[in-house]
């Protein structure tokens, strides 16, 4: 998937209902994007099994629910843990045409 495709499908996946996307590099890498519509989960992986790093917004007071993962679940996560949906999209279309976080990104490494 291009960059610049990718902030379309996944408007399209919300608006479908499916908030949990998973997009798999050619090197392996993985990055997620798991959202209630108003904020996103977004955690770029070198590959299966790494913890990973994950965008956040520091400062951030309050819980979010109505991330719910394709079994079902329905998570729930603290706001500084998550971003804006339209700060997550600007990070994804980033890392997808560049294979890297923004400069200006905050992210948590989880390793």
């Amino acid at each position: 998937m291009s960059s610049a495709g990718v902030v379309g499908e996944l408007r399209s996946r919300i608006d479908r209902g499916q908030l949990e996307t998973w997009l798999t590099g050619s090197s392996g890498r993985l990055l997620a994007f798991v959202t209630n519509a108003e904020r996103a989960m977004v955690v770029l992986l070198e590959g299966e099994g790494d913890p990973g790093e994950h965008a956040v917004d520091p400062g951030t007071a309050g819980w979010s629910d109505g991330f719910v993962l394709s079994n079902g679940q329905d998570d729930e996560y603290p706001d500084e843990d998550t971003v804006p949906v339209r700060e997550a999209f600007r990070l994804v279309e980033h890392i997808v045409g560049t294979g890297s976080w923004p400069a200006d990104a905050r992210v948590v490494v989880d390793r």
